[in-house]
Parts: C-alpha cells; structure tokens; sequence
C-alpha cells in the first residue's frame, strides 16, 4: 500500500512539475481545447475557430474530445494538464460534472476558461459564450410572431444539468409565458439527431395537434423534423438553435422554418483572443458574450 501511495504522489508531483515548466520554456506556446464531442457539426466549427485564431496568433492547439462523456472530460483534462499548455479552453459534457474538471486545472494552477458551456463550480477565469437565455427568448418572439402567440408547442432538451439546456429553456419558457401558447411537452434529446428524431416520433404518438417545436439545438430540430415530415405534418413550425450548414440549409429548403445563430466560430476565435490575453498576464471579463442572429427564409 505504501509502493502504491508513493506512485501516486510522484505522479501528481511530476504532473504539477510539468504544468509550471511551461510550453514557453521551449519557445512553443500551446493552447489546451477539450471539446465535449466532435461528433456534432457546431463543435467541429468551434475547433475550427480555435485553431484558425491560434494559429494568427502563433499557438499551437491540443485538442482532445470528451465524446459526451463526463469522465472521460475529467481524464482528458489530467491528460491536457501534462502537455506543456499553457492554459485550457474548456468546453464542459455538463455543467455539473464539469466542476471535477475544473478543480484537477486548479489543483495543478492551469487557468481555464470556459466556452459555450459553464461550470458550476470550480475556479473559472472567464466565460465565452453566446446569451443562450437571449437566444431562447429570439426563438420564442419569431414564433409568437409567426403564430399570434397562440397554439400548442412542443420542446426538446438539451443534456440534463448543462448551462446552454437551462439558459435556452428559461429563456425560451419566459419568452412564451405571457402568450397563449401552450407547452403540451418538453423532453430531453441530449442535444443528439437520432434522439431528437426518436423523442418527437414519440410524442406524436401522444400529443394531438402541434403546432410548433422549439429544439434547444440544430440536431434535435432536423430530428424532429424528420419525423414531422414522416408524419406528414409539415405544417408545424420548427425553431432549432446554433444555425449549423445542415439547419441553413433546412431553413433555406423550408423545411425548417429557424435557427438562432450562436457563430461558434467565433466563439472559438473569441475564446483563444481571451487565452491570449490571459498568457500576457492582462485581465479579462468574467463573462465574454459573443453576438447572436436569427437565421430565416
């Protein structure tokens, strides 16, 4: 048990050496993105966005990809921790789960910086996101506009306990509260196509005349609207969120009748201008917004 205790220790000490002996020892700057999943387009954008900007400004990026997965995150950030970065970008599975995350980076002084999705723990030197509660509430004007405020809608969740599910959800919820709409559902579809695809068939099974749906993003919207259109309804409006190349694409086609644009990236440029400015040593905002658009026909 002693062997073991001591393994474990010279392994935390030589993760702590090596994140203080930093990529600038060696003339090589290096930014750390752990990325919640590269299997969803807006991500791949984000990445893209990080890696453009880093290069402009002359860093090398390591990427890594919590493919969804909470504890794989936390791995990913011990793993990023001993590769010479000299801060992390990270953007959380969850917001809850993120905090283990988080507090591995500061128990080994690695300054983080959150993107599009926040923890909700932890020591977290800035925030870089889109206003998802002002995003929700875009989605919930353009349908109250389009409707006359009145008629039954449907909303599919993002991932449980992430900030973007709960931001974009208030947001949306305050939007329609002093309309006639009414909410007839509201499920979970972790942010995911076939999910979304599999959620809406079900509740078109259970739920008469819809008249519109407001998915939290883009994936679960074409999703649900894919099974609308199976269920021959393509009279409902669909609103989805982060206006990806296919969601432009079903909104130019009128198939999807929305998407609020989150520009991820620019969020991914805005993030690594703030990384920067944190390696020079200057102050940032806690909470660095980046600006939103409604995509429509």
């Amino acid at each position: 048990m002693k062997k073991f205790l001591s393994i474990i220790i010279t392994i935390i000490l030589s993760s702590s050496l090596l994140v203080g002996c930093s990529a600038k020892d060696n003339g090589v700057k290096k930014i750390g993105l752990i990325v919640s999943t590269l299997n969803n387009p807006f991500f791949v954008d984000l990445k893209a966005g990080v890696e453009e900007k880093a290069k402009e400004l002359g860093y090398e990026v390591v990427v890594l990809d919590s493919q969804n997965d909470p504890a794989k995150e936390v791995s990913n950030m011990e793993d990023i921790s001993v590769r010479d970065v000299d801060i992390v970008l990270l953007n959380p599975v969850d917001s809850d789960s993120a905090i283990a995350s988080v507090m591995v980076a500061n128990n080994l002084k690695l300054p983080v910086i959150t993107v599009d999705r926040a923890a909700n723990g932890g020591e977290v030197i800035s925030h870089v996101a889109s206003d998802n509660v002002a995003g929700g509430k875009m989605a919930a004007d353009f349908l109250i506009e389009k409707l006359g405020g009145k008629g039954n809608v449907v909303e599919l969740e993002g991932i449980a306990g992430s900030s973007a599910t709960r931001d974009r959800g208030k947001g949306f919820e305050d939007g329609i509260k002093n309309s006639e709409f009414k909410l007839i559902a509201k499920q979970s579809a972790d942010f995911d196509r076939s999910k979304g695809l599999t959620v809406m068939e079900n509740i078109i099974q259970s739920k008469d005349n819809i008249n519109a749906v407001f998915a939290q993003n883009d994936e679960m919207a074409l999703g649900a609207q894919k099974a609308l259109e199976d269920a021959n309804m393509k009279d409902v409006l669909v609103v989805g969120f982060d206006a990806t190349d296919d969601a432009v694409e079903s909104v130019k086609s009128g198939k999807m009748d929305a998407t609020v644009a989150q520009q991820p990236i620019l969020i991914g440029e805005t993030a690594v201008e703030a990384a920067n400015k944190v390696i020079k040593g200057e102050k940032i905002n806690k909470y660095i917004p980046v600006e939103l658009k409604l995509v429509k026909k």
